[in-house]
């Protein structure tokens, strides 16, 4: 297995730029066909979501598969090399095996133990299979990981630890109070007519919305989704569709808005949203200064600060040179020829380092004579210890009550990120998601799950590797097989006197005795084949017998194109 994912997500990369590397469908399906059409990938699946793009191949060579695959990232994305490679993190066999089944579990949402995740996954394999570009691999992978998520969610309580983006967006739209109570009767205007949008508009009918507006640059779809609410049986929600153009219009009168499309460019601008509050309220929803100011400094970003300078002398037990010509811990690393292993040893180290300098933070400082001479001396002169005091907080005017709601699920966004500065308006987005979903705690199940996807990982390269061996095996038993009809031919050249029962009874007899001579090596073989390093058996076993390798590799095109038929006959 030379499984390879190279991506970015909410936890490598700020917002800004997961916006601005998003890729349509269009742009999904021409990078994973340009993936394969390149050296060194033979299949390639991109996985796309609200928060995060990651690109899977089986590739021959580790460090030429990271260098192509950012690459092509970088090219489909628009984003420069320079710029991505920051936030780019890569994981190789069996952490890339681990890394997927943990997003397929939700482990690795920006909402832990959410669902969504796995028809995300499902949409990406069907995608890669209609594409071809899903080989054997990727499709055992994807399926796998699909069967483990399901596991997870069945076998734990991980649900009680997760919910949708949706649940959590509208939570965070209220304030702590209640979903239910604080959507009651509130007219709602849902803009996209996607999964996202459909799970949205079903969300606000279950809390009790009283009427849900849909609007979709294509009427028909909005209509669909609206006609799915009007007959559901589990709420009295009264729901029509409008065409795109209406969303303006309609803005006036709504109390909430989810807007999850898949434009490219904002589909509600910041002075659309303010003449919707001043038709709503009659005044104007003017900007406020002190909000402006925040949201338009500029973050400090920890992984846009230089890192210090370092030695392996001063980090003691640090596996990696970090004196290094262009040594970063992002996703340069990788393509400056450092290793899988290392690098996962020196996140380990740096893991544990972390931990160490924030115990040595919280104790306090040794007391030693010079500070008490030096404090006494200061006692004596001032008559007081001064004190060190944050500064007092500026009181800022409350902001209004808000009089519209809205909820950004898309990425890139569909709403103005200057809508922060309205007053009379809320505005919940992927950003302020992921601030929040910082703290928000996690559930117990979540080790429980943690250890499901430890296990489901070592099974899958067990058998992945005991795989890689089986066509050497039928090989072996097919060689066999010819050695056996030869030597039965030419017995009945040299003895045409037996008959059908005395040549029967031969034909058996040396059957029976390779089929025993081969039966233990070939059980062992594969038991050894199926642990870690195990997969250098296949090759023994081929030259020991001398096997033609290019009777071993038509058993394997005849797995596939059996494999293959089966796919596209689909499920029976």
């Amino acid at each position: 297995m030379s499984l390879l994912v190279v991506g970015l997500s909410h936890r490598s990369a700020p917002v800004s730029v997961l916006e601005r590397a998003a890729l349509n469908a269009d742009a999904q399906a021409k990078l994973v066909q340009d993936t394969v059409a390149a050296e060194p990938a033979t299949e390639a699946s991109v996985l796309a979501t609200c928060n995060r793009i990651e690109l899977y191949a089986d590739v021959d060579k580790f460090h030429a598969g990271v260098a192509e695959l950012s690459t092509l990232l970088a090219q489909h994305s628009g984003v420069g090399l320079d710029e991505l490679t920051p936030y780019l993190y890569v994981h190789y066999e069996d952490r890339a095996v681990h890394h997927l089944f943990s997003v397929a579990c939700g482990l690795d949402s920006m909402v832990v133990g959410e669902g969504q995740i796995l028809g995300q996954i499902k949409d990406s394999l069907a995608r890669a299979q209609e594409l071809h570009t899903a080989g054997r691999l990727l499709n055992d992978l994807f399926q796998q990981a699909l069967r483990v998520g399901k596991r997870a969610h069945t076998e734990t309580g991980i649900d009680r630890a997760g919910q949708s983006l949706v649940t959590f967006g509208l939570e965070q739209l209220t304030s702590g109070a209640a979903v239910e109570k604080w959507a009651r009767g509130k007219r709602a205007l849902v803009i996209g007519a996607g999964s996202m949008s459909s799970l949205a508009a079903a969300t606000l009918a279950r809390a009790g919305v009283g009427e849900i507006v849909v609007a979709n640059r294509t009427l028909d779809r909005a209509e669909r989704l609206a006609q799915i609410l009007n007959q559901a049986d589990d709420t009295d929600v009264v729901a029509r569709a409008v065409p795109m153009d209406a969303v303006r219009a309609e803005l006036t009168r709504a109390d909430i808005a989810v807007s999850c499309t898949g434009a490219t460019g904002l589909v509600l601008q910041a002075e659309e949203i303010a003449a919707a509050v001043e038709g709503r309220t009659g005044r104007p929803a003017h900007v406020e200064e002190s909000a402006a100011e925040s949201r338009t400094t500029p973050r400090t970003d920890a992984r846009q600060t230089p890192l210090p300078p370092t030695s392996v002398g001063a980090d003691e037990n640090c596996p990696l040179d970090l004196t290094a010509p262009g040594f970063s811990v992002m996703g340069e690393a990788a393509v400056a020829g450092i290793d899988a292993a290392t690098l996962e040893q020196h996140a380990a180290w740096a893991a544990g380092s972390a931990v160490e300098r924030r115990e040595a933070a919280r104790k306090a400082p040794e007391v030693t004579p010079e500070l008490i001479t030096a404090l006494a001396a200061t006692v004596a002169t001032v008559g007081r210890i001064a004190e060190h005091r944050k500064p007092e907080p500026v009181a800022e005017a409350p902001r209004p009550e808000p009089s519209l709601f809205l909820l950004d699920l898309a990425m890139p966004r569909d709403i103005d990120a200057a809508v922060h500065r309205l007053a009379g308006v809320r505005l919940v987005d992927i950003e302020s998601l992921a601030e929040a979903s910082a703290d928000a705690p996690m559930a117990a199940d979540v080790d429980q799950v943690r250890h499901i996807v430890s296990d489901e990982v070592a099974a899958f390269g067990a058998a992945l590797r005991a795989a890689h061996i089986t066509p050497t095996v039928v090989a072996l038993r097919t060689m066999a097989a010819d050695v056996v009809a030869g030597e039965i031919a030419r017995l009945d050249g040299r003895l045409p006197g037996l008959d059908d029962r005395q040549r029967g009874e031969i034909r058996q007899a040396v059957h029976r005795v390779v089929d025993k001579l081969l039966h233990a090596p070939t059980v062992r073989v594969k038991q050894l084949a199926a642990e870690p390093g195990g997969a250098g058996y296949a090759d023994a076993l081929r030259t020991l017998f001398d096997l033609d390798p290019e009777t071993v590799a038509s058993v394997s095109r005849a797995e596939e194109s059996m494999e293959k038929n089966a796919q596209n006959r689909g499920p029976a």
